[in-house]
């Protein structure tokens, strides 16, 4: 049991805080100068700390002795214990960082010894430490996303939310319009508007309604009243604060929380175009809450290992198996494992840029971009399959050339051994980082793209199909980004080079009969069946991306490209929703293929038999197909790449 003297001196408080994560990476200096502020309370048995509702203590609570339970009411005003609190953890973290009234009480389970540290501790002084606060910040946002859970569990009203947790967005959730006031409004003005329209904030907006600022009660409070300056005539621009945190509307429900407590801020402004659609609040979020999401993020963001990553990325596999039964659309569904496999991209290589420095080779000699290809590059990744990945290193004096590319092949060696112990499949074709081939600097990139364009046997149209969906997922994304708008200009000039793509594709046709019927395989091992991936959605893929190379659209997202060419009038309004439908319906029956097939243990190879359909699926899944076969006679037309 750790012990300390209520009037215990510095040197005893810090050696307990020297046991506390994340103290416990703090130098003796700096615990020395947080222990002289930290104040030792004691609480008898069934004594409350403080009370769901009460207002903050503006303190955060670390157990030296004794045990602390969690308690919420539900609306039917019933306590419940929802978490205990032991030696060396911590409580409180709500009001703490937000000033929030306590969404959860906390009372002494057994005599109880705290040591009470106050904000100012940590806005002077802890906070000027990055790592300190990147851990705190971790398990703040898991501490969170438990209460939140446990306050809204039998509450009958958020039954929705709970059923359907993943399909929350920001837009969703943001009030709309946001209260807005002037750079020049008076604070009798401001208070005037908040009392009127029940906010806690209002958006300081310019004459164009460009968001430049937010006045919260807070700033009324601490900036006006308490400093005894109301009698002054002080407007918007004396007490707003400047530092507006934004999202998109688009955002996920977590991606808002995590940038809240990362932020340290309650209210982020909603922005869609530059403009101002909405504010989401703290409260906001509360009522609303999806924990399923956060959970995942926590788990991959507090991993500092790749064996720790390697059991985070099992609960993204549970995750698929949700989304579908919440009837989420494939579309969503797409985007958000693809948002999880990007975290545990990055996360993996972070993980490996640190084993290099550990074990002396230092960090990155240059800045780079990883990439990511096929599927993933598409951001059409639903399960873990095989690699397609490299490296954008920056260019670099011809005697460093081995040097530093020797560097950058053994980082990724690294992060592709990770993925694979994460369960994607080293690519089969050597299309990794970890081969020189898909590891090179800026400008050997650019000289590869040429030869490829230049040189179109079947080698590298191959190639080009695979590299053609590239994406940024870490690093220096600039790199990408040049690279992405030299391959654009390249193709545009590069007429020949589409004709030969489109040929490729058009060698091997949607398989329909002469009445439109889907032709199923006659091979034993699939016998009656169709594979959804190599019969449709690749040539709706190849056949979009060759479009788009000729309008020079960089989008990598088939639906993406899709809407982009629809709003170039290449494709009419009936073939651009035939089309989007076609791919969507595809997609989700190769979802659902691949979930029962993973269910019985099998690796999901993308086929279906149609006959097993019902007569409804069937006919969509004809239909699907006869729009990829339209897709298809449209690209021979428009690249005159006609197959005898």
């Amino acid at each position: 049991m750790i012990l300390v003297n209520p009037n215990g001196g510095v040197s005893e408080v810090g050696t307990v805080l020297k046991s506390v994560n994340p103290f416990d990476i703090l130098d003796d200096d700096i615990l020395s100068a947080v222990a002289a502020k930290v104040e030792v309370r004691t609480y008898r048995k069934g004594e409350y700390v403080f009370r769901q509702g009460d207002p903050s203590l503006k303190s955060l609570f670390i157990v030296v002795s004794g045990t602390a339970e969690v308690t919420v009411l539900n609306d039917q005003d019933r306590e419940s214990v929802t978490g205990l609190r032991h030696e060396s953890m911590f409580f409180g973290e709500t009001g703490f960082f937000f000033e929030e009234p306590y969404p959860a009480s906390v009372r002494a389970a057994t005599d109880l010894t705290c040591l009470v540290i106050p904000y100012e501790v940590f806005d002077s002084v802890l906070s000027q430490i990055p790592e300190f606060s990147r851990q705190l910040n971790i398990m703040l946002a898991e501490r969170m996303r438990t209460v939140y859970l446990a306050m809204t569990k039998e509450s009958p009203l958020l039954a929705d939310a709970a059923e359907h947790p993943m399909r929350k967005r920001v837009g969703d959730l943001m009030s709309a319009p946001p209260v807005t006031c002037s750079i020049t409004d008076e604070i009798t003005t401001l208070a005037a508007k908040m009392t009127k329209h029940n906010v806690s904030s209002l958006v300081v907006v310019t004459p164009e309604q460009k968001p430049i600022g937010i006045v919260t009660e807070k700033d009324l409070v601490a900036k006006i009243l308490a400093r005894g300056e109301f009698l002054k005539r002080l407007t918007a621009a004396d007490i707003m604060n400047t530092n507006l945190i934004s999202v998109p509307p688009e955002a996920f429900y977590y991606e808002a929380l995590l940038t809240m407590v990362r932020e340290k801020v309650k209210h982020l402004v909603v922005i869609r175009d530059e403009k101002l659609v909405g504010i989401v609040t703290l409260r906001d979020l509360i009522i609303s809450r999806s924990s399923g999401a956060l959970t995942i993020v926590n788990s991959i963001e507090e991993k500092t290992t790749i064996e720790g990553l390697v059991k985070a990325s099992a609960e993204i596999d549970r995750m698929l198996q949700a989304l579908v039964s919440e009837r989420a659309s494939s579309r969503e569904i797409l985007q958000i494992i693809t948002e999880f496999f990007d975290r545990l991209t990055r996360k993996i290589i972070q993980v490996s840029e640190r084993e290099m420095i550990d074990e002396g080779y230092g960090p990155p000699p240059v800045n780079y971009s990883w990439i990511t290809m096929g599927s993933s590059g598409r951001q059409e990744q639903f399960v873990k399959t095989d690699q397609d990945n490299g490296i954008i290193y920056e260019d670099v004096p011809e005697e460093r050339e081995a040097e530093v590319a020797a560097y950058f092949h053994l980082l990724a060696e690294k992060v592709v051994e990770g993925l694979y112990r994460c369960g994607f499949a080293k690519c089969k074709g050597n299309v990794m980082a970890s081969n020189p081939k898909w590891c090179r600097s800026f400008k050997h990139w650019r000289e590869a793209v040429e030869n490829w364009v230049n040189n179109l046997d079947g080698e590298n149209i191959r190639t080009l199909t695979i590299f053609l969906d590239f994406r940024h997922v870490y690093g220096k994304k600039s790199l990408c980004n040049l690279l992405r708008n030299f391959v654009a200009r390249r193709f545009q000039k590069a007429a020949t080079a589409l004709l030969f793509l489109a040929k490729d594709d058009l060698n091997h046709r949607v398989p329909l009969n002469f009445f439109k019927q889907i032709i199923t395989e006659k091979t034993k091992e699939h016998r009656n069946k169709v594979n959804l991936k190599g019969a449709a959605c690749v040539h709706m893929v190849d056949c979009l991306r060759i479009f788009c190379l000729r309008e020079g659209i960089i989008h990598t997202n088939t639906f993406a490209r899709l809407e982009a060419l629809h709003k170039r009038d290449v494709f009419s309004a009936d073939d651009f929703e035939s089309f989007a439908a076609a791919y969507e319906a595809l997609m989700m029956f190769r979802i659902r293929e691949s979930l029962k097939q993973l269910s019985r243990g099998e690796i999901p190879d993308n086929y279906i038999a149609p006959d097993e359909l019902s007569k409804r699926e069937k006919a969509v899944l004809r239909e699907a197909f006869l729009a990829a076969d339209r897709l298809q006679n449209l690209t021979g037309h428009a690249f005159y790449a006609f197959i005898g």
